[in-house]
């Protein structure tokens, strides 16, 4: 990971979006830097006024040849905020809107898959006579409902043992 500084840092950022412009990902993480070997839980000492401020760090990679970040020190982050913020606003007309009536479909038909296994077959009608053909039908119905019900039941057990 090669530490740059921060206007380098957002040519190379800029550079990396124009590249993955048409395909491909960029991971951005944040963090706050310590280097006193504590715990992320922050310590107040006997006597410290809690007024201590820690650099940030901002890494970024394309899960591929690109990884680079930068440090950021608490004066300069408004500064650098600014510039980065203005750079991902650029950045981000090429991100597909999500197809929302696509999605509303689906979870309409696994609702009314789930409503189906809910509710029994209801066999009813004659075992001879006219409505016979009606009856093997909602017998077959009723079999093929209770198959898909131990499915269901042996995916959900499968689930929660991992």
């Amino acid at each position: 990971m090669q530490l740059v500084d921060n206007n380098t840092f957002l040519q190379q950022l800029g550079a990396l979006f124009e590249s993955t412009k048409d395909k491909g990902t960029i991971w951005l993480t944040h963090k706050r830097l310590n280097h006193d070997g504590d715990d992320t839980v922050m310590k107040e000492e006997d006597g410290s006024d809690g007024s201590r401020e820690y650099p940030c760090i901002v890494r970024v990679t394309d899960g591929k040849k690109a990884k680079f970040s930068t440090k950021i020190l608490s004066i300069d982050l408004d500064k650098f905020h600014s510039a980065y913020g203005a750079l991902l606003k650029a950045s981000m007309t090429t991100l597909r809107k999500r197809d929302k009536k696509r999605e509303k479909q689906r979870a309409e038909q696994l609702a009314k898959k789930k409503q189906r296994m809910a509710d029994p077959v209801v066999i009813d009608g004659p075992k001879r006579g006219n409505s016979r053909r009606k009856r093997q039908r909602q017998v077959k119905a009723a079999l093929k409902h209770a198959d898909m019900k131990e499915r269901a039941a042996k995916r959900e057990e499968t689930r929660t043992k991992q």
